[in-house]
């Protein structure tokens, strides 16, 4: 039960931090306001991002459940979590949050906000081969490495090897 609560506290901090603060940020800097009109835009906006907090939700109860750890890189899972998600693609929470991230570019309309998505998607890239991977594979060693010859980084496949 504990780990849901910290799961739960952490995913909420970067939810909170990266999709809502920072993409409110560069909307006021880009002097975007609310779309004028309720339309098709921002209804393909909705559902898809509806798609992208649910992956990214799937994923984090993933790694409480499954893991018995948290998405944070300083209370990582204890196990190598390769289910659910994990099973198609190694980083489907990062994807999950982008797929929010542009959903909420096409809602406002905002080359900004699809500026900063792509920016989420370099950082988040660098923070995966320069961190996450090597430490994966210090913990977890064959396993991990058996993983990732058979599970893509980003492209999920759609039959897993």
């Amino acid at each position: 039960m504990f780990v849901l609560v910290r799961t739960v506290t952490y995913a909420a901090l970067f939810i909170a931090f990266v999709l809502l603060y920072l993409p409110s940020r560069v909307l006021d800097w880009a002097g975007v306001g609310r779309p004028a009109a309720f339309g098709a835009p921002q209804v393909l906006a909705l559902a898809v991002g509806a798609v992208g907090a649910a992956i990214a939700l799937w994923c984090v109860f993933t790694f409480a459940f499954v893991g018995r750890g948290t998405p944070a890189p300083f209370d990582p899972p204890r196990r190598l979590v390769v289910r659910g998600p994990y099973r198609r693609v190694r980083n489907p929470m990062y994807l999950g949050a982008a797929v929010a991230l542009g959903a909420a570019s096409l809602y406002y309309q905002s080359l900004a906000l699809l500026a900063f998505t792509a920016g989420f998607l370099l950082v988040t890239h660098l923070f995966v081969i320069g961190y996450e991977e090597p430490a994966l594979r210090r913990t977890f060693g064959e396993q991990y490495d058996t993983y990732y010859r058979d599970v893509r980084r980003w492209l999920p496949r759609l039959v897993p090897r």
